[in-house]
């Protein structure tokens, strides 16, 4: 957690963690037309950065559940944020990797948490700058609501609704010392105000 962070409630643990992609893995397997058995024409897209891990987690589990091998793309929407001049004095951009052409192709932007709208909205705009694909899908984690632009998700692992000051944390041992979901209180540090 960050220092600031005061835990309100664990919502899932590694195993809660694990068993909630289980199903969305199927649910993105559903989601395949019949005709095309061997999902040549789906994509998952990680959002930066713990939407990769995600999306890498559920490509493994799609090869083992139906021995269908999705691709698999990186994005960093950073610098197509509406407001990432506003946020960052120096925007960390990581790495972009898409390694297939999204034209017609039928898409599953993967992310950890929904909240605003504002980076899937932005992820968009990169995903059309490269071509254009026959659909594109939202997967997420957790959706916390409050949203400020009208985008939804269409796999939902979980919605928590948060109130003013409250943030889901999502934590993943590829990139993590821990492994679940929590729901936390952010408190502002007085020696910062």
């Amino acid at each position: 957690m960050e220092p600031n962070d005061v835990i309100k409630a664990r919502l899932m643990d590694a195993h809660d963690l694990e068993r909630m992609l289980q199903r969305m893995a199927r649910q993105i397997v559903e989601l395949m037309d019949p005709d095309d058995p061997g999902g040549e024409q789906f994509a998952l897209i990680g959002m930066q950065t713990r939407g990769v891990y995600v999306a890498q987690r559920l490509q493994n589990m799609i090869r083992k559940i139906d021995r269908i091998s999705l691709p698999l793309g990186i994005l960093d929407a950073t610098m197509y944020r509406d407001d990432f001049r506003k946020r960052l004095k120096q925007p960390v951009v990581k790495e972009t990797r898409i390694p297939f052409d999204v034209t017609e192709r039928n898409l599953v932007l993967v992310d950890d948490v929904l909240y605003t709208g504002r980076t899937v909205r932005a992820a968009m705009d990169a995903l059309l700058d490269m071509g254009r694909p026959a659909c594109i899908r939202l997967l997420t984690v957790v959706d916390r609501g409050l949203r400020e632009l009208p985008i939804r998700a269409d796999i939902v692992g979980r919605t928590v609704p948060t109130i003013a000051g409250e943030e889901i944390r999502v934590r993943l041992r590829e990139t993590d010392s821990m492994e679940g979901v929590w729901l936390v209180e952010r408190r502002i540090d007085e020696r910062q105000s």
